[in-house]
């Protein structure tokens, strides 16, 4: 009885410890520099910070530039040297490239401060005014023009299916709270700006570090 009594002791003890053992992934998405994610290219026009200097971001909301194939570069390049101009942090181009445009403390200009109110695709009454700029950090996919109800690429779905959680883990943000722009503001009536991608990182359930790493 004794030696049981020990056993469960030590098993209560090492549980914990094993759950809180970050993995590789995880590591690599609170790192500051230019890390190594699995399964993702991505081109660091600006490197990451230390994540304690990070703005508290507490949304994505994912955007469709209706730009062309290529133009990925060209708009993160011009983001980079003016940070709080129209645009976002992000860029991922139709090849799955992703381009981390400026630092994390910065604004871009990317939303219309959540002025959708009709609950027209999700209920508005917690992103009204209230997922804006300051909050909220942007991705954009090129590569609906002229077409804008062009699907993205399968290398942007799958850029995607990681970043996504990169960004959920590094920032401590939930499912619930990734929006597709035509989600919070009102935009262009001919197509769903960012909502496949949105839906897609809210129903992909939650793919754990440790089973990419195993994956990758």
């Amino acid at each position: 009885m004794f030696r049981v009594i020990l056993v469960l002791l030590s098993m209560v003890a090492a549980g914990p410890l094993a759950a809180q053992a970050p993995s590789s992934f995880e590591i690599a998405a609170r790192a500051r520099g230019t890390p190594d994610i699995p399964g993702l290219n991505i081109v660091w026009l600006t490197p990451w910070g230390d994540l304690a200097l990070a703005r508290e971001w507490r949304n994505i909301v994912v955007h469709q530039s209706e730009g062309s194939a290529g133009s990925a570069y060209r708009g993160a390049l011009a983001q980079m040297q003016r940070p709080n101009r129209r645009g976002t942090t992000i860029w991922v181009e139709t090849d799955g490239t992703v381009y981390w445009a400026v630092a994390e403390f910065a604004v871009p200009i990317h939303l219309r401060d959540g002025n959708r109110n009709d609950n027209k695709f999700i209920d508005n009454s917690s992103t009204f005014q209230q997922v804006d700029n300051d909050s909220s950090i942007g991705v954009e996919f090129v590569g609906n023009y002229p077409n804008v109800r062009r699907p993205v690429t399968e290398a942007q779905v799958a850029a995607w299916r990681i970043l996504v959680r990169v960004l959920q883990i590094r920032y401590d943000i939930p499912s619930e709270r990734v929006f597709a722009h035509n989600w919070v503001d009102y935009k262009d009536s001919r197509y769903c700006e960012g909502c496949d991608l949105a839906k897609l990182a809210r129903t992909q359930g939650v793919e754990t570090a440790q089973r990419i790493d195993r994956d990758r």
